[in-house]
């Protein structure tokens, strides 16, 4: 479990590796990571837009920018959370990702959120610094 906060705004993330969606032989890994947002905060926050930086063992980095997440652009009321879970192919059985939430909060200002940088790695693999 990864975790990081900003503005009192926690992101927790758990990844996993989906060994039935991946083809080693064909040089395929999936990973799939959950990730809660808390509002520990006192103001009602709006998840805008996303920003990931997704590198894997052999150095390549793929940047994803977006609206939302999953479709979503969710209202986190204070003392609430919101979850979802989604997924990432790497071309190699291990890799890192690291990010940004940008919130609106209820009185209309926008900033960033840190995404905590998190691994994905084969369950019994040798751990690949990245």
């Amino acid at each position: 479990m990864y975790q990081a906060t900003t503005r009192q705004i926690i992101v927790t993330v758990k990844p996993a590796y989906l060994e039935e969606q991946s083809d080693p032989e064909a040089g395929r890994w999936v990973f799939a990571y959950q990730v809660e947002i808390e509002n520990a905060g006192e103001e009602a926050v709006q998840l805008q837009s996303r920003f990931w930086q997704i590198t894997d063992a052999a150095g390549h980095v793929e940047e994803v920018t977006g609206p939302g997440v999953v479709g979503e652009q969710p209202v986190i009321l204070p003392g609430d959370s919101f979850s979802y879970t989604s997924g990432c192919p790497l071309p190699t059985p291990s890799g890192i990702m690291r990010g940004r939430y940008f919130m609106r909060s209820a009185a209309g200002e926008t900033f960033a959120v840190e995404i905590p940088a998190f691994s994905l790695d084969l369950p019994c693999g040798a751990r690949t610094l990245n």
